[in-house]
């Protein structure tokens, strides 16, 4: 068994209030991209490549939270925070596929777990053997991952300002810089958090910091996504005041 450290010294004396907030993040995460999902599903017209793109960023907003909050809502009313080695490696296996394989192959001597979540970093500090190809393999990932993410994003920002700066249509460029902000402001809170996360396993002083960034970094984008991509999208967000509408008429 393994114990997981993660319950953050200030939140000892706020369980129920902290147990409720996870339950509320949880159900409005639920209900927003279920909601999304349904919507989508539902009408044909909405049957295109772009809200196909949507499902999916639903989907795995779904799950990535539906691993972690549950557990980290029946730990927070528990004393005993602990989960089998097996069940910590298929975590962790759903954010690293090769990282995994090469993770259980050593051998473990520690059984404690600084984290809310069972990752690769994680994993990597039960063991006693030297990890330090692993650390290598897991930064050159980490920065090619984040460059090609951050030079995707400027790219589409430099191109949609183009675009804006040649058509000059006032109402079409204000929607799509309103749309971007929105967009980046999440996209900088996911990539800031998910940099921290990182950047804290090196550090082992500030375990409760890690903890908090790590969380964010799955819960902030699960909520928002569906607010950003799914309301700011006209057709989808008439639909949706559509079907609102119907079931107010009819109830």
């Amino acid at each position: 068994m393994i114990l997981l450290s993660w319950f953050i010294l200030f939140f000892k004396s706020l369980t129920y209030p902290l147990f409720f907030l996870l339950l509320f993040v949880y159900c409005s995460l639920l209900f927003s991209n279920l909601g999304i999902l349904a919507v989508i599903i539902a009408e044909k017209s909405l049957h295109q490549p772009m809200y196909l793109l949507f499902c999916n960023l639903s989907v795995n907003d779904l799950i990535g939270n539906t691993v972690l909050l549950p557990q980290l809502m029946a730990h927070v009313l528990s004393t005993e925070r602990f989960i089998t080695y097996s069940q910590c490696v298929i975590q962790a296996f759903y954010n690293r596929y090769v990282a995994i394989c090469l993770t259980v192959r050593l051998t473990r001597c520690r059984s404690v777990l600084q984290n809310a979540y069972c990752d690769n970093a994680s994993l990597f500090k039960l063991s006693c053997e030297n990890v330090s190809v692993n650390n290598i393999y897991g930064l050159f990932f980490t920065v090619l991952l984040f460059t090609c993410s951050m030079g995707g994003i400027l790219l589409t920002y430099v191109r949609i300002a183009v675009i804006c700066w040649m058509r000059k249509n006032k109402e079409t460029n204000n929607r799509a810089l309103q749309t971007c902000a929105s967009h980046l402001v999440l996209y900088l809170i996911m990539l800031w958090s998910g940099f921290l996360t990182i950047i804290l396993h090196r550090f082992p002083k500030y375990p409760d910091l890690r903890k908090i960034a790590y969380i964010l970094f799955h819960v902030v984008p699960g909520n928002l996504n569906p607010i950003i991509y799914g309301m700011q999208t006209t057709s989808l967000r008439d639909k949706i005041t559509q079907i609102l509408r119907k079931k107010f008429i009819t109830f």
